[in-house]
């Protein structure tokens, strides 16, 4: 069917407010001509702020808030800006929202365990998951996943934190075999010592005694490898993990 209206090309960034997430924002801004999706959660402040700095870069954005956890949410909230924005087709899915709660696993509270779990592969799964036929009759798709050296190697104290990382990079590796015929690529980012504010609480000098690269990494250094796989230019790699960890064994 012939529409006259040109189709608006947008990307969702899932906890774009703050640190790699925002950083992500801006790099798409820059390098691309999508219309950014800046989910929140509860910091609309922030998201505002990710929202000024796209606008600053020449970049066309709007906030989007919900919990990535809660299904019913994200389906109610994704739904109604589908029906509002009928021109509209979400084309790159930025899977970043994440949480950490660290503890020995002696100690872990359940609730510990399933918050975690449940904000990084539920919420691929809550978000992806409600794209995904769209994807497959546009033909074209860029889902990139974010993920952890803990999901890799694992990291003692973040045992929770590494199996849901983990059954992320696994997701990504399945799921990206079922749709590669249909131009749709599914790829993972592994991040390791990051400055945000997720790592403020660690010790660095102690910490990059660890990393061949000796320092943390910066989230612009992990938002330029998340632009370059929702480009075109990545159209034959899918299932993937990329590190980016300064050397860090993984």
């Amino acid at each position: 069917m012939a529409d006259s209206k040109e189709i608006k090309k947008c990307a969702l960034i899932t906890g774009g407010s703050r640190g790699i997430g925002r950083a992500v924002c801006i790099q798409l801004a820059t390098d691309h001509d999508y219309h950014l999706l800046i989910n929140y959660n509860s910091n609309k402040d922030a998201a505002l702020e990710t929202l000024k700095f796209v606008e600053e870069v020449g970049g066309s954005a709007e906030i989007i808030q919900f919990d990535v956890v809660d299904a019913e949410g994200v389906k109610a909230t994704l739904s109604k800006w589908e029906d509002d924005n009928a021109d509209a087709i979400v084309e790159v899915i930025v899977n970043n929202a994440g949480i950490t709660k660290d503890g020995l696993f002696m100690w872990m509270k359940p609730e510990d365990w399933s918050d975690v779990i449940n904000t990084s592969l539920n919420g691929f799964f809550n978000v992806t998951n409600h794209f995904i036929q769209k994807l497959l009759v546009n033909k074209y798709g860029r889902i990139i996943n974010m993920v952890s050296v803990s999901g890799l190697k694992g990291t003692p104290g973040q045992t929770n934190y590494s199996a849901a990382k983990g059954a992320v990079i696994a997701a990504t590796k399945a799921l990206a075999q079922e749709i590669a015929k249909r131009n749709i690529t599914v790829n993972a980012v592994a991040p390791g010592f990051i400055k945000t504010d997720m790592t403020r609480e660690l010790n660095e000098k102690e910490l990059k005694r660890m990393i061949p690269a000796n320092r943390f990494g910066e989230a612009e250094e992990v938002a330029h490898v998340v632009s370059f796989l929702a480009s075109k230019k990545s159209s034959y790699i899918t299932g993937e993990t990329i590190n980016i960890n300064g050397g860090i064994y993984s």
